[in-house]
C-alpha cells in the first residue's frame, strides 16, 4: 500500500499572493541566480590553479556563512517585521546560490585524488571550521549591533 503524505502548508503562509499562489519559488530562484552569478564572478576574478588551494571557494563559503548569520539575526531578532519574501530571497536564494558546498566537496576530492593529501585535508577541515566560525561571528556581530541600537533607542 503506498504511503500518502498529507499536504503541508507553505512555510511562508504570509507570502501568498492575491491569487493564492506562493511566489516564494520565484524569489528563491531570483536570489539564487544573483548569488550564483556573484560566485561565478569571484571565480573568474580569482581562479584556482590546478592543484592549488581553492581560496576563492573557501572565501566565498566563509563570506556566505557570515552573511547568513547576520541575515538571520536581522530578520528574526529585531522589532521590525521584515517582508515575508526577504528571508527566502536572501537566505535560501542569494546565500544558497552564493555558497557552494558541492564545489567544496569536488575540490576536496580533486586535491586528495591528485596526491595533494595534506592540502586536501586542510581544505576539508579548514572549510568546515571556518564556515561554522563565520556563522557564529556573523550572528554575534549582528546581535551586538541590534543590542546597541535597542539600548540607544
Amino acid at each position: 500500500m503506498p504511503v500518502r503524505l498529507a499536504p503541508t502548508a507553505s512555510p511562508y503562509p504570509e507570502a501568498v499572493n492575491a491569487r493564492g499562489r506562493p511566489p516564494v519559488a520565484l524569489v528563491v530562484s531570483a536570489g539564487g541566480a544573483i548569488g550564483a552569478a556573484a560566485r561565478y564572478g569571484a571565480a573568474l576574478l580569482w581562479p584556482t590553479p590546478a592543484g592549488g588551494f581553492p581560496w576563492t571557494v573557501f572565501l566565498v563559503n566563509a563570506t556566505g556563512c557570515a552573511l547568513l548569520g547576520v541575515l538571520m539575526v536581522l530578520l528574526t531578532e529585531t522589532r521590525a517585521t521584515p517582508h515575508p519574501l526577504l528571508r527566502p530571497f536572501l537566505g535560501t536564494g542569494f546565500c544558497g546560490g552564493f555558497t557552494t558546498f558541492s564545489t567544496y566537496a569536488l575540490d576536496t576530492q580533486r586535491l586528495l585524488s591528485t596526491g595533494h593529501t595534506a592540502r586536501g585535508l586542510l581544505y576539508f577541515g579548514g572549510t568546515l571550521v571556518t564556515a561554522l566560525a563565520a556563522v557564529w561571528a556573523g550572528t554575534a556581530a549582528a546581535r551586538s549591533l541590534v543590542r546597541d541600537r535597542t539600548e540607544a533607542g
